[in-house]
């Protein structure tokens, strides 16, 4: 018998299960349930999906029913197993012009095992967990790719639009177009216009009807109308055909040369895998202003997801998928909240498959064309072009495009590599190095980013400044290599040698120190962008802006700068501000986001001094949205109905209680406190002065100090260290007494809704003690490791 298992339990063993005592519960096992919302987003996709999903099959030259089988597999099989449980995979406009090429060279059999392949290489890079790097690929390399695969959609789908059949290449189709042109059909053309007018026009549908309307896709209406109108109306126009599924071909060996073969599988990893993992990020950005809660993708878990699906999709005969941002947005627009949605939208297009034959293949070529086209023109977007421009990458996308326009997608993201790493090495090396004399002060600007590339034109513009003059060196850039530091490091120690003066500044004219030598052998010295001279505490990692140096005296006749915040005390304010901008907001802005969506609801009010030692924060390991904090001079509160001619406090405790419902009330001491000193110094009286008035609030707990007749708070273990210690101890305690008198606190109280809490603060000590009042007269005791209150003796 195993030494941990007790004789009686083990004895009980024969006939029932034992449970340990800490083990969980035994649990039915839990029924699958949908949410109403993932069910009716699920039909909202559904909708999307299959008028797309047999146009994307219809542009690529592949069988219409591939469409479907990639919906179905994208919709079940990466909904599943994928890291992204709100984006919808399926076959994509991306991968359309790779797809037609691969039909064109290989045929369809060898295309699906081409699919089967790249599926798993997908699955080997998830496993070696890359998907990561694939975010490293520039954005415009991502836009100008899916710009150039939209242009040659558009181009392609016109002639289908026209009445005709497109050709393979994009200046095939450019040079056909006008002999298309001088034959188009009628009956197709007219159904076309139909489309891509209800397509445009349905979003836009006025009043209170028209957004009752506008939940049904644009995209089904479009068709649906199309294939309505041509039905009573008698066209005779090609329409879908969809073979039997008996006939339907599946993947074959691959044929072909193996360097060719190669290359593909390569292009339809490459495309299906940035696009899937593109969207997953965008699909995050899309979720987070609906789900605040909800955690980023999984990305290693979606490429193997979408490895998985390329598989199962290409051995039954299915287009290569990938994650599609049409279907995501309306997945998340139409409120899903799980994985759930995806996957009931594959069921539903499964059920389409078998079922709607009939309905299907009552639409018009022309119509599915249509909507085609009209999605590879929204591939070439303008917010795109715009983002490029502003960051001054149109080079990077127009390469691109071009690349993939008149190439194939692989070279055209090739060369938009290189063309990108030609503009970032272009940047890197173009630094621009002037030299200024004005008003006997000579300006050295440098422009751009300090490499070793940029010494000899630095060294020349630094021997320019005469030996003793007085020097300005601007400098414009976010990096500065070791070579470019040394450079300037021993030009800046020689020029002050020879009773020179040197000021460091950044663009906007602000001053900039330079790395001390020692900082800079420790840490590279690559960004002279903060002054290590100064020793910070590494124990107040949140007090960096202030450093281990005497205030700096301002000089005679300045006053300290009061109005503008130019002397000592306004540089310490902004780069406080600027240190928290630079390290702080960063790792809050996320969490402060949420709370200016949802608003505070902090669980306790929490009134303490004005004292600058006080850091509720720090003491209490709060952050934001934690704490309703009031602080004020002695951390009093006024009874209620006195004329003290300053309602703020209670103000504050009403709002707190009856507005934001807080659990709790904490009054905190602290231990050298100046109003207590100020008590006991003036007898309880003195002048009526501001001060004086305040301090009337605290008067009590003096009186109850005096009163030999009663017990007096006391610190667990000791008695107070002095006078002033036992009056900030019984102060606590007066003002919880005070909290009580107050209407809301007390209905509170009545109702076990409020709880109120003493606390004292020792500031040498960094000591914070809880009040017991079940001891006669209060007793303050340590709070153990666990957050329990330790026992006074």
């Amino acid at each position: 018998m195993p030494a941990c298992v007790p004789a009686r339990a083990a004895d009980s063993t024969r006939t029932k299960r034992v449970h340990q005592p800490h083990s969980p519960p035994p649990t039915r096992p839990r029924r699958f349930r949908v949410a109403g919302a993932d069910l009716s987003a699920s039909i909202a996709v559904f909708l999307i999906a299959l008028p797309l999903s047999l146009g994307i099959a219809l542009a690529t030259g592949a069988p219409l029913q591939s469409g479907l089988v990639a919906a179905a597999v994208g919709g079940i099989v990466v909904g599943r197993l994928g890291g992204s449980p709100l984006q919808v995979s399926g076959p994509a406009a991306g991968l359309t012009v790779v797809t037609a090429d691969l039909i064109h060279r290989y045929g369809w059999r060898t295309t699906c095992a081409i699919t089967v392949l790249a599926g798993l290489a997908q699955l080997g890079l998830g496993c070696l967990r890359v998907a990561r790097t694939a975010l490293a690929v520039s954005p415009a390399i991502v836009h100008g790719m899916l710009a150039g695969i939209g242009v040659t959609i558009a181009v392609a789908q016109l002639h289908i639009v026209l009445g005709g059949t497109p050709q393979s290449a994009v200046l095939d189709n450019l040079t056909a177009l006008p002999a298309q042109l001088a034959r188009l059909q009628p009956a197709a053309v007219s159904m076309s216009v139909l489309t891509l007018t209800l397509l445009l026009a349905w979003p836009r549908l006025p009043g209170r009807a028209g957004q009752l309307l506008r939940r049904i896709p644009a995209a089904l209406v479009a068709v649906a109308g199309a294939t309505v109108t041509a039905s009573f109306a008698g066209l005779t126009l090609p329409k879908v055909e969809l073979p039997s599924w008996r006939s339907h071909a599946l993947a074959g060996l691959p044929e072909g040369p193996v360097l060719g073969v190669a290359a593909a599988v390569l292009t339809i990893t490459l495309v299906c895998s940035v696009q899937s993992l593109l969207g997953a990020v965008a699909v995050d950005k899309l979720a987070a202003g609906r789900h605040p809660h909800m955690g980023r993708s999984d990305l290693d878990r979606e490429l193997l997801g979408q490895g998985a699906a390329n598989i199962v999709s290409g051995t039954l005969g299915g287009l290569p998928l990938a994650g599609v941002a049409v279907r995501s947005s309306a997945n998340v627009q139409a409120g899903a909240i799980s994985r759930n949605s995806t996957m009931l939208h594959g069921v539903w297009v499964v059920a389409a498959a078998l079922v709607m034959v009939p309905l299907l293949e009552l639409i018009p070529l022309a119509s599915l064309a249509a909507l085609v086209m009209a999605v590879g023109v929204q591939m070439v977007s303008l917010h795109h072009i715009r983002t490029v421009t502003r960051h001054r990458e149109v080079l990077v996308y127009v390469v691109t495009t071009l690349g993939v326009v008149f190439l194939d997608v692989l070279q055209g993201v090739a060369l938009g590599v290189a063309a990108a790493v030609g503009v970032a090495l272009h940047r890197l090396a173009r630094t621009r190095i002037t030299h200024e004399e004005r008003e006997a002060v000579h300006h050295v600007r440098v422009r751009g980013q300090l490499t070793f590339l940029a010494v000899p034109r630095l060294t020349r513009a630094l021997h320019l400044v005469p030996a003793g003059a007085d020097a300005v060196v601007e400098l414009d850039g976010s990096f500065m290599d070791h070579a470019t530091y040394e450079t300037l490091q021993d030009w800046q120690r020689t020029h002050r040698a020879r009773g020179g003066t040197v000021a460091l500044t950044g663009r906007a004219g602000t001053p900039i120190t330079m790395p001390s030598p020692d900082s800079a052998a420790r840490t590279g010295a690559r960004e002279p962008l903060e002054a290590s001279t100064c020793r910070c505490r590494p124990w107040t990692p949140w007090r960096n802006h202030q450093c281990e140096q005497p205030p700096t005296a301002p000089p005679e006749g300045d006053p300290g700068a009061p109005d503008g915040g130019s002397g000592p005390s306004g540089e310490q304010l902004a780069r406080g501000i600027s240190a928290f901008q630079r390290n702080t907001a960063p790792l809050v802005r996320g969490e402060l986001a949420r709370l200016a969506r949802e608003g505070q609801r902090p669980s306790q009010l929490f009134l303490t001094c004005a004292d600058s030692r006080l850091v509720t924060s720090m003491i209490t390991s709060s952050g934001p949205g934690d704490l309703f904090v009031v602080r004020n001079v002695g951390n009093l509160v006024p009874l209620p109905g006195e004329e003290s001619g300053d309602d703020s406090v209670g103000a504050a405790i009403e709002y707190a209680v009856d507005v934001l419902k807080v659990r709790s009330i904490t009054v905190c001491g602290h231990s050298g406190c100046g109003a207590m000193q100020a008590l006991i110094g003036s007898g309880a009286n003195g002048g009526n002065t501001p001060l004086r008035r305040w301090l009337r609030h605290g008067r009590p707990g003096l009186e109850q100090m005096t009163d030999t007749g009663r017990p007096l708070p006391r610190i667990a273990g000791r008695q107070p260290a002095d006078a002033i210690e036992q009056l900030c101890l019984t102060n606590v305690v007066q003002q919880l007494e005070h909290l009580r008198a107050h209407e809301s606190v007390a209905r509170a109280l009545d109702e076990t809704a409020l709880e109120l809490h003493g606390m004292y603060f020792h500031v040498g000590e960094a000591q914070a003690y809880l009040l017991d009042p079940s001891e006669e007269g209060g007793v303050f005791g340590q709070v153990g490791a666990a957050g329990e209150l330790r026992s006074p003796a």
